[in-house]
């Protein structure tokens, strides 16, 4: 199918190859199934989710990171409502296939750089560590106080 409509709406090109295809598995011929496009579309909506549920770990760690740095802002109870509420899109939306995708490395360095532009006004070093210290378990399913704590350093004393 290459009369543009892909690129003009779509919408309706969704809606057309989703009948075209339905066509198809009722066993009727029909020739004009944008095969490409199809195939990218399929391809995407695997790649969203995965992206969706990489933006909920990485906001998990940025609120994570701002209960660490500031446990007497009067946010703590919205930013721990928040986080469990990111953990919930998450859970729903995590397939075990996405384990060997998700970089948390590379979602921590995010979550690091989101903090420290919004905290450059700050002259305090923030005693947050380099390197990721959560899992993807963790991150889905344990209590954002406990996750604080693995983000407290040792006392240097």
């Amino acid at each position: 199918m290459s009369d543009g409509l892909y690129e003009r709406d779509v919408l309706v090109w969704s809606q057309h190859q989703a009948d075209l295809l339905r066509r198809l598995g009722r066993g009727e011929r029909v020739n004009d199934v944008d095969w490409v496009h199809v195939a990218e579309e399929i391809e995407d909506v695997g790649l969203s989710e995965l992206h969706a549920v990489e933006s909920y770990l990485t906001l998990i760690m940025v609120h994570l990171l701002k209960i660490q740095a500031s446990p007497d802002d009067l946010a703590v109870d919205h930013w721990h409502t928040e986080i469990a509420a990111f953990q919930g899109n998450a859970q729903r939306r995590f397939t075990p296939s996405m384990r060997q995708r998700i970089d948390l490395g590379a979602l921590y360095a995010d979550a690091l750089r989101q903090m420290r532009i919004g905290d450059r006004r700050n002259k305090i070093p923030r005693p947050w560590p380099d390197a990721n210290p959560f899992t993807l378990d963790q991150l889905l399913n344990a209590d954002p106080d406990g996750l604080v704590q693995g983000l407290s350093p040792a006392d240097p004393t």
